[in-house]
């Protein structure tokens, strides 16, 4: 009896759960009806106005102008894969009052249900133009996303205020653009222009063009011209700021020069580096054909003696017109802003620029070669030290951009970041020992940067490439198998970073107790103390955890970032105070204890640490020239 009643039981306890999944749905189907992309020439030119005099309430008012040959839908996008980027960041969000109208009447529009971006717009049968009016309204505060509009500058991304007809490349849709801006304002940008009535008119271009060259502007600007070719446009919160001396400016100049011996090219007619100077303006660094468009602290020239602080960034966006604008992975380009970019590889269009950001930092003198050694010196530690290395392949994080839009991680040093460009340069800077080696000495890197960019003098087209490419082009340069080279650095995980274009150049890596002068500058600039390298963790100096390293003291103590250290062995939290902690149990057996509050709650907590202050250093391992000294200095 016991048996039948349990399976009587059972049966009945089955039951519901079979009649709960009576009810199956099936998919609805995914309808494109977004044109693909056709190279075929758009029948007519865009007018683009842009009102950018609302500082005030940081609003961008826009009319365009679209041609259409003849009545019936079309679809209209907003710009959503971003080069540069690397990533779908077209801030549709910050579109609104979108309207349309075609002779002077109102014309309705709809959304697509799947692709958020595109606008459905059924045409009159006699129209010939339509009418876009919408405004662009950017972040009035940090936490709305970056600040792009202030009472004094401004930076106008084209791809915030247009939109683009569905179902052509872009590089084929002409467009006229102009923009008012505030009276008494200078502006500045990679596409030329002329003022009349107080309205900066664009020269015609392609939307490919102009989504390439945008704009700063403000109240406070100067010009320098660095070369017959390359100009230094500056836009400052105040006016002191722009008093650069002739010194600094000689130092941007050789910059140029530097650049256009390496590669022995140059892929623009024009240059036009734009800088802002700014603590209210969001910061930017972010690459063009024609154009930087970057910003950094305001005391950039008045506190040039400090330390380099943010001046590798020009050389490295400079360095994009070569590489990443001109020469482009495959994957990267693509024929409007709709279609996603494949990023396989960033290692070479970011790491390789980060290389050679640093190399051209030096041998120009923006940067000390000795600054430079401690700023290779604190990127090699920073990633020797990644746990995240041992589970993540470097080729996986050229994904980050789309996985995680720079948002903060709780535990970089585990889920790994944008591991590509410091680590893809370290990379470089191996593959430029390897060929040495190779050779005898004789080849280098800078046989690659010739051999790979210096092609076709003043075409600033868009010149592709794949893998194979890269290692084609090494081969040329001193045959082996760069193939298995490349693809071990890039696909194995492993425990320690690639450091071979130190030890096989020359220099070693090591830790001393008191910091190099560039990292004392970043602590400073950063306002924290990075012990990465000892206890396992950066602390800002208001005692705030924010980076905790995996696996290390910190977090073996069970800190994680966020929290925030009171006091050190019973002592009010200080930078200092937390140092000489450390120093001071160097040796000993006594933990560094620490006051923690986690939210509303005290907690103590005890460091198990003994071995003092650690920060990196290169040290060079013999007394002649190494090929890494022979890569920091000036060509002639």
């Amino acid at each position: 009896m016991i048996r039948p009643l349990f399976v009587a039981a059972l049966l009945l306890s089955a039951a519901p759960i079979a009649a709960q999944q009576l009810s199956q749905p099936q998919p609805v189907p995914f309808v494109n009806r977004v044109p693909a992309p056709r190279d075929a020439a758009y029948p007519g030119t865009m007018r683009l106005e842009v009102d950018a005099t609302d500082t005030q309430r940081r609003v961008l008012r826009v009319r365009q102008t679209i041609p259409v040959a003849e009545g019936g839908r079309i679809t209209l996008l907003f710009p959503e894969w971003l080069p540069g980027n690397h990533a779908p960041r077209g801030q549709i969000e910050a579109l609104a009052g979108l309207r349309f109208t075609a002779g002077g009447r109102p014309v309705r529009w709809t959304r697509d249900d799947v692709n958020v971006y595109a606008f459905h717009v059924d045409v009159p049968d006699r129209a010939r133009e339509l009418v876009a009016e919408f405004q662009f309204v950017s972040p009035t505060t940090s936490d709305q996303g970056r600040i792009v509009v202030t009472n004094d500058m401004m930076n106008i991304q084209w791809e915030d205020v247009s939109l683009y007809p569905a179902g052509y490349f872009t590089r084929r849709i002409p467009v006229d653009a102009s923009v008012r801006y505030p009276a008494g304002w200078t502006a500045a940008s990679g596409l030329p222009s002329r003022v009349a009535n107080g309205v900066y008119r664009y020269q015609t271009t392609d939307y490919e063009t102009l989504i390439d060259s945008p704009v700063f502007a403000g109240r406070h600007f100067r010009r320098w011209q660095l070369t017959p070719d390359v100009g230094l446009n500056v836009v400052a919160d105040e006016e002191r700021f722009l008093a650069a001396t002739p010194e600094q400016i000689a130092a941007h100049r050789r910059l140029v020069e530097q650049a256009v011996t390496l590669f022995g090219a140059q892929h623009y007619d024009k240059y036009e580096f734009l800088l802002a100077l700014t603590d209210e303006m969001g910061g930017i660094g972010l690459e063009h054909h024609r154009s930087s468009e970057n910003g950094v602290n305001p005391e950039y020239f008045t506190e040039w003696d400090k330390g380099p602080g943010r001046r590798n960034l020009l050389p490295h966006e400079f360095t994009h017109s070569w590489d990443g604008k001109y020469r482009r992975g495959a994957g990267a380009w693509t024929p409007d802003y709709s279609t996603p970019m494949r990023n396989e590889l960033l290692w070479v269009y970011e790491g390789q620029t980060q290389f050679w950001g640093y190399i051209l930092g030096a041998r120009s003198g923006l940067f000390s070669k000795d600054e430079t050694l401690d700023a290779l010196a604190y990127i090699a530690a920073t990633l020797d030290q990644r746990a995240g290395r041992t589970w993540r392949p470097l080729q996986d994080t050229v994904n980050d951009p789309i996985i995680t839009p720079r948002r903060p991680k709780p535990w970089t040093s585990w889920q790994r970041s944008e591991d590509y460009y410091n680590e893809g340069m370290l990379v470089w800077l191996d593959v430029d020992a390897e060929l040495r080696q190779l050779t005898g000495g004789e080849r280098s890197m800078d046989d690659f940067a010739r051999a790979f960019f210096g092609m076709n003098d003043r075409d600033w087209g868009i010149n592709t490439y794949t893998f194979d490419d890269v290692v084609s082009t090494l081969n040329g340069i001193a045959p082996a198998d760069w193939r298995s080279f490349l693809r071990t650095r890039l696909d194995d995980v492993s425990t320690r970073a690639p450091l071979g274009g130190f030890t096989r150049s020359g220099y070693t890596l090591v830790y001393e107790d008191t910091p190099s002068s560039y990292l004392t500058d970043l602590q400073s600039r950063n306002e924290n103390a990075d012990l990465s390298f000892s206890v396992g963790g950066t602390v800002a100096n208001s005692g705030t955890i924010s980076q905790v390293m995996w696996d290390g003291p910190m977090f073996e103590a069970g800190l994680t970032p966020g929290q925030q250290i009171v006091a050190v062995n019973g002592q009010e939290y200080g930078a200092g105070v937390l140092t000489r902690a450390i120093t001071d149990a160097k040796g000993g057996r006594d933990p560094i204890r620490l006051t923690v509050r986690d939210g509303d709650r005290l907690r103590e907590v005890a460091i198990d640490y003994h071995d003092g202050l650690r920060y990196p250093r290169l040290r060079k391992t013999g007394a002649a020239d190494t090929g890494l000294d022979r890569l920091l200095a000036p060509r002639s």
